[in-house]
């Protein structure tokens, strides 16, 4: 095999097989600065930004055969470090060097919330008749290529939303002008659509290599047949907080809400200690602790995934001196009772504000607790009086973030962390109602 070179060759390219095509290939995996079609040899050269991209492409394309319109075509490295033909530039690093186009390079930075082909629509079609966008994952970040019926019409979109927000303080927008001079759309999906061709397929299987390019379900497990798309755009948002891939053994496609807690310590055990706890993963509409089984009890989330969350990091947790079992219920709800505890609209549900900061923070207990909404006055010895019941604490700190107190607190052990969160969060504190979750911290 060739050293590894920036430069990507590629053999078998038929006459039908355009620049724009080998680009969509190679373009998941980087900026491809040249080009130079070997038309007489069926072959091609494209130079990548660098030589992580190449080595990136090769290495996907040695395990998934590449295929272009029909035809399987074969990459390898070049002996050729760089490509030196001035006919071959399509560089993509700056505005200066890309002519204005009616096709746009869109990526998206600090992409929190999932962007579709439905949002990018209704972002770009301010500007002109969108006629096609696809959609695709690299590994700088989440892009897309917009085509406008005309130039103009891309020009002025590029002057008003070149760096500008999707949503406030987030997924902002980075175009580029692409020198493709027309979008291959196979499929009318979530990945990729033809608004001068509605009458194309949906594609419901995984996508192939046959597309040119990659299957995102390679960057984000839960994208599988049968998940509907609001599951997907959840699961989108919460990949994002957790920097771009669901938690292993998490696949975002669970859709039973209700969950089965057992081995519960039924002395010290009620359905606002339980909530305290499965509220780190998700809001809680109901908690009903079975009266027969009172070591039992079900608990209901908002959605499949933030009830997949609590089962992923809370099996197996210790509780007051219980290792908790915790599953799905054969129950799709808990109906509304007598017995049942509401907390549908219950305003200490973690997830009814700062949604991805939560998903953020998600994790199975530690010896660390994480206090906030403290009073400005507080001391280390207030905080130290009100959770030392629980365990025995190693170490706290007392700091302010944006002018706010909070507080992390060191127990020896998982346990004694989970029995102080479970007992005190949301109870009050010199006055205020003071929240508690653990802390990934290792150390104070």
């Amino acid at each position: 095999m060739a050293e590894p070179s920036k430069v990507i060759h590629i053999r078998n390219v038929g006459h039908e097989i355009a620049e724009s095509d080998l680009l969509q290939l190679l373009q998941p995996f980087g900026v491809v600065s040249k080009i130079v079609m070997l038309r007489a040899k069926n072959q091609a050269l494209l130079q990548m930004e660098d030589m992580h991209a190449s080595v990136s492409a090769l290495q996907y394309y040695s395990t998934v055969q590449p295929s272009v319109r029909g035809r399987n075509v074969y990459m390898q490295f070049s002996s050729h470090q760089e490509l030196t033909t001035d006919q071959s530039s399509h560089g993509r690093n700056s505005d200066q060097e890309s002519e204005p186009n009616r096709i746009l390079l869109v990526t998206i930075h600090h992409m929190i919330y999932p962007i579709t082909v439905e949002v990018l629509h209704q972002v770009f079609k301010a500007y002109g008749f969108v006629e096609k966008i696809v959609t695709f994952q690299k590994s700088a970040g989440f892009q897309a290529l917009i085509q406008y019926h005309s130039r103009q019409e891309a020009v002025e979109a590029f002057g008003s939303l070149h760096g500008r927000n999707i949503y406030d303080g987030c997924c902002q927008l980075d175009i580029q002008y692409s020198n493709l001079s027309e979008l291959q759309v196979h499929y009318n999906n979530d990945r990729s659509r033809d608004f001068t061709n509605p009458s194309l397929p949906t594609e419901q299987r995984p996508r192939t290599s046959q597309q040119g390019y990659p299957d995102p379900a390679g960057l984000y497990a839960f994208q599988q047949p049968g998940a509907s798309y609001a599951q997907m755009g959840r699961a989108t948002m919460i990949a994002a907080a957790f920097g771009g891939t669901l938690p292993h053994g998490v696949t975002g496609t669970n859709e039973r809400c209700t969950l089965i807690v057992s081995n519960l310590n039924t002395d010290k055990i009620d359905e606002d200690k339980l909530f305290n706890l499965f509220s780190l993963y998700g809001n809680i509409v109901r908690i009903k602790i079975l009266r027969n089984k009172p070591d039992h009890a079900l608990v209901e989330m908002a959605d499949g995934l933030q009830a997949e969350l609590a089962v992923h990091y809370l099996k197996g947790a210790i509780l007051f001196g219980k290792k908790l079992e915790v599953n799905y219920s054969k129950y799709p709800n808990i109906t509304p009772a007598p017995d049942a505890h509401d907390y549908l609209n219950s305003s200490l549900n973690r997830f009814n504000s700062n949604v991805v900061k939560n998903y953020r923070h998600c994790c199975a207990p530690t010896k660390m607790i994480h206090i906030s909404a403290l009073p400005q006055e507080i001391t280390e010895d207030a905080i130290l009086n009100h959770v030392n019941e629980h365990g025995s604490v190693v170490n706290t700190k007392l700091f302010e973030v944006n002018g706010k107190r909070q507080a992390l607190v060191l127990f020896e052990t998982e346990e004694e962390a989970t029995e102080a969160l479970v007992s005190k969060h949301a109870s009050s504190l010199e006055g205020n109602t003071v929240r508690i979750s653990f802390s990934q911290m290792q150390s104070i």
